[in-house]
């Protein structure tokens, strides 16, 4: 369970990244910058430890699949950016595809 805890902190720290990144306008200003690298760092380190007992191809899924998401709706509802039809539906199967790959996408 702690492995899963270290990935959702990966998640997390992706997510804030990610959100400063846009906050850097092409990293022309300093403090989110910087608090970006520090955060994408952050991310990493949690990632390595959890993939230590996750199998990389489930926490990779789950890193990506749960990133992807969210910064689409943090994209939508914070920056006003919107998202069409296709792109709902192409969230839901990116969802849709991490749970399969969590029930039955693996070996033990």
């Amino acid at each position: 369970m702690t492995y899963y805890l270290l990935l959702a902190a990966a998640i997390g720290l992706e997510l804030a990244a990610t959100t400063t990144l846009k906050y850097s306008e092409g990293f022309t200003r300093l403090a989110p910058t910087v608090i970006c690298c520090v955060l994408y760092a952050g991310c990493y380190i949690c990632l390595a430890k959890a993939v230590t007992r996750i199998n990389l191809g489930v926490a990779y899924a789950i890193w990506c699949g749960v990133g992807i998401v969210i910064t689409a709706l943090i994209s939508a509802y914070v920056f006003k950016e919107g998202l069409s039809p296709a792109g709902i539906v192409g969230i839901l199967l990116i969802v849709a595809g991490c749970i399969v790959l969590n029930l039955w996408g693996t070996s033990h």
